[in-house]
C-alpha cells in the first residue's frame, strides 16, 4: 500500500478521484476516515447476513473494491457482487486486487446516477452520497430505494455536520486533530480541505434521515458513529 502524499504540495484543482489519488486511496481512507475498518466490518457483516443465494449486492462508488472483497469472503453461497465507479483509475486498482484474490466480483465503470440497476438485496454506499450534488441527491436515494427488493437494505456511511454551529466547529477541530495523529501535516489538511470545498457537501444526520423517509424507507438505524462520521442501515 502506497503512502498518501497527494496534498503535501500545492493543489491547483478541486479534488478528483484520479490516478494520483487511486494509487494511494487505501492508505488515504485508513488515515483520513476514523475507524474506517470497523465501519466496513459492520457494513460487510450486515450485508452478508441479509443476502441469500443468487441475490445481488451493489457497491456505489466502489473505489478499490475492498468492501466487496470482504462481503465475498464472508458469504459461503453464490451471490452476485457488482461494484460501480466512474473513475477508471480506481477500477484499475480494484481489478488488480480482484485478480490477486481470484474474485468473481463484477466491476462497471459508469455513473451511479444513471446506472440501470437490477433488483438488489443490498446496496452499499460508503462516503459517496456526499459527492452527489444536493439538487439531485434525494432523487438518487429514491432510485436506490426502487432498486431494492422488499425488505432490502441500503447500508451507507457519510460524513455528517451538526445543526449547532459551535459544536460543528468543535467536531471539525477534533477530526483535524485525529488526522494530525495519523501523520498528516497542517499544510496537507488545509490543502485537502480547500480541494474538497464545494465538492464534498455533507448533510446533518437529520437531513439524511428525512431524505430516506421521503424516499420510502420504512426504517433507518445508525449503527456506528465517531464524531462526524456515521454509518446507517435503511430498510425498504
Amino acid at each position: 500500500m502506497k503512502t498518501d502524499t497527494v496534498f503535501d504540495k500545492p493543489i491547483k484543482k478541486q479534488f478528483e478521484f484520479d490516478e494520483e489519488v487511486a494509487v494511494v486511496f487505501d492508505d488515504m481512507l485508513s488515515r483520513s476516515v476514523p475507524f474506517y475498518d470497523e465501519a466496513m466490518k459492520l457494513t460487510s457483516h450486515f450485508a452478508s447476513i441479509n443476502i441469500n443465494k443468487g441475490e445481488r449486492v451493489y457497491d456505489l462508488g466502489c473505489s478499490t473494491a475492498s468492501l466487496l472483497l470482504e462481503i465475498e469472503r464472508r458469504c459461503e453461497e453464490e451471490i452476485e457482487l457488482i461494484g460501480i465507479d466512474n473513475s477508471e483509475a480506481m477500477l484499475e486498482q480494484a481489478s488488480k486486487k480482484l485478480h490477486a484474490f481470484n474474485s468473481k466480483i463484477q466491476l462497471d465503470c459508469g455513473d451511479i446516477l444513471t446506472y440501470d440497476y437490477k433488483e438488489a438485496a443490498v446496496i452499499c454506499s460508503n462516503y459517496t452520497l456526499q459527492f452527489v450534488r444536493p439538487p439531485v441527491r434525494a432523487q438518487f436515494v429514491k432510485k436506490i430505494y426502487d432498486a431494492l427488493k422488499p425488505g432490502g437494505l441500503f447500508i451507507f456511511s457519510e460524513k455528517v455536520i451538526s445543526q449547532d454551529s459551535e459544536l460543528n466547529k468543535q467536531m471539525i477541530d477534533t477530526y483535524y486533530e485525529y488526522k494530525k495523529a495519523q501523520g498528516y501535516s497542517e499544510y496537507e489538511i488545509v490543502q485537502k480541505r480547500e480541494a474538497l470545498e464545494n465538492v464534498l457537501i455533507p448533510y446533518t444526520e437529520e437531513e439524511n434521515l428525512k431524505m430516506l423517509k421521503e424516499a420510502g424507507f420504512s426504517h433507518c438505524d445508525s449503527v456506528f458513529k465517531w464524531v462526524n462520521f456515521e454509518t446507517f442501515i435503511a430498510k425498504k
